[in-house]
C-alpha cells in the first residue's frame, strides 16, 4: 500500500502566485476572508482507529526527518502570530499526545507568543497523566473527541477499548483548569440513539458538547451523503429528551450553531459542515505534521514550508509563501457539487 493509498499525497502544489493580492500582512484570500485560526498537526500517529478518520492499520509513519521539529513548529507559530495576524493556535494530530515533545512545543510557543491562546484537540487517551504538565507549559484549553459513552459502541467505533481512559482524561483536564472542556462527537447511524446519553453525561460533567456531521475524510472512503446523520436528524433525536432553543452563533466564524438545553444556561452545539456549510466565514489556516501549508480541509493544494525553512528562508520569505498559500484558498468545499472528489489526505493525516 502506498502513502497516497493511505491518505498522504506524494505531489505538492507549485509555489503559490500572489497576483492580484492586496497589500496587507494578513492571511487574506481572494474572497475577502482572513485566516486568524491556525491548526498545527504535530504527528500522524494516533492511539485510536476511529472509523471515520483512520484506517484500521493506522497511517504510515512519517519519517522522523520529514516531521517538523519542535523548534520549527515554534518558529512558524511565532511567525504566524507576529507577522500574519493569527490570533489562536490549536495543536492536533493524529493524536498530539503521541508526540513526546508536546509539552516542549507548547512551552516554546507560549514563550514566543505569550498572549495567544494555545488549545489542543485530543482523543483524551492518556490525558489524565499529562493535563497538569500541559497547563504548566501554557496550554489554555482542550477539545476532546468522544462519540459515545457506551463502552461497546466506543470500542466498535474506535477499534480500541479505551473509554475509561478518555473519560478520566476529560475529568483531569477540567480539574487542571483547561476549561471550558469541549467535547466533539461525530454522529453516525450506529451511535445516533446514544446521543442523548452523551449530552446528559456532558451536562453532568460540566463539559460543552458539540456534535459534528460526518465528513468525507474517512480512510476507507465509505462516506455517502445519503447515509450520514444530518443536523436535522440529530435535533429530532435530542428533542425527544431535551427542550432545545436556538441560540445561534456568537461569533460568525465559529463553526458551531448553539441551542440552549432545557432553557439554559447549558448549551449544545452542532457543527453542520455538510448540510449548513459555513465556508464563507472560514478563518482557518493549517500546517501539517510534515510541514505543508493547507488552507482547506477538502483541497489537495498544499505548499511545502518545511523545505523552505531548511533551505534557509528568512521569516519574510516564509511569510510570503504562507500569504500566497492563503490567496489560493477555495471558495468552499464543494461537497454538494457534481463530481466532488474527496481530498487524498484523510482527517488523520491533515489534523482536525
Amino acid at each position: 500500500m502506498t502513502l497516497v493509498d493511505m491518505g498522504i499525497p506524494a505531489v505538492r502544489s507549485e509555489l503559490p502566485s500572489l497576483h492580484g493580492r492586496p497589500e496587507t500582512p494578513l492571511l487574506v484570500d481572494r474572497f475577502g476572508r482572513i485566516a486568524r485560526d491556525l491548526r498545527v498537526s504535530i504527528t500522524e500517529k494516533c492511539s485510536l482507529r476511529c472509523t471515520y478518520c483512520m484506517p484500521e492499520e493506522g497511517l504510515p509513519p512519517i519519517p522522523r526527518e520529514e516531521l517538523l521539529t519542535a523548534d520549527e513548529i515554534v518558529r512558524l507559530v511565532s511567525l504566524a502570530v507576529t507577522e500574519l495576524g493569527v490570533r489562536e493556535v490549536r495543536f492536533t494530530g493524529g493524536e498530539p499526545l503521541m508526540r513526546r515533545e508536546l509539552e516542549q512545543i507548547v512551552a516554546g510557543c507560549h514563550a514566543a507568543v505569550p498572549g495567544t491562546p494555545l488549545a489542543m484537540t485530543t482523543n483524551g487517551v492518556g490525558l489524565e497523566h499529562r493535563a497538569a504538565a500541559l497547563v504548566k507549559a501554557g496550554l489554555s484549553r482542550v477539545n476532546v473527541s468522544l462519540d459515545t459513552v457506551d463502552q461497546a459502541d466506543f470500542a466498535r467505533l474506535t477499534r480500541r477499548d479505551r473509554l475509561e481512559s478518555v473519560l478520566n482524561g476529560i475529568r483531569a483536564a477540567r480539574d487542571a483548569g483547561l476549561t471550558p472542556v469541549k467535547v466533539n462527537a461525530v454522529l453516525m447511524r450506529q451511535n445516533l440513539a446514544g446521543a442523548p446519553d452523551l449530552l446528559a453525561w456532558c451536562l453532568a460533567e460540566g463539559c460543552e458538547l458539540r456534535f459534528i456531521e460526518e465528513m468525507p475524510l474517512d480512510a476507507d472512503h465509505e462516506w455517502a451523503r445519503e447515509h450520514m446523520v444530518t443536523a436535522a436528524d440529530l435535533l429530532d433525536v435530542l428533542g425527544e429528551r431535551f427542550t432545545l432553543t436556538p441560540a445561534g452563533r456568537v461569533d460568525p466564524s465559529a463553526p458551531a450553531e448553539k441551542w440552549l438545553v432545557d432553557g439554559g444556561p447549558a448549551t449544545v452545539g452542532i457543527i453542520a459542515t455538510v448540510t449548513r456549510k459555513f465556508c464563507d466565514s472560514c478563518d482557518r489556516t493549517r500546517l501539517t505534521a510534515d510541514g505543508m501549508l493547507r488552507s482547506c480541509l477538502f483541497s489537495d493544494q498544499e505548499f511545502d514550508v518545511r523545505t523552505a525553512l531548511r533551505a534557509g528562508a528568512d521569516d519574510a520569505e516564509v511569510a510570503e509563501l504562507w500569504r500566497g498559500a492563503m490567496w489560493q484558498k477555495w471558495a468552499g468545499h464543494g461537497i454538494d457539487a457534481a463530481g466532488f472528489v474527496p481530498p487524498e489526505r484523510t482527517m488523520g493525516a491533515i489534523g482536525g
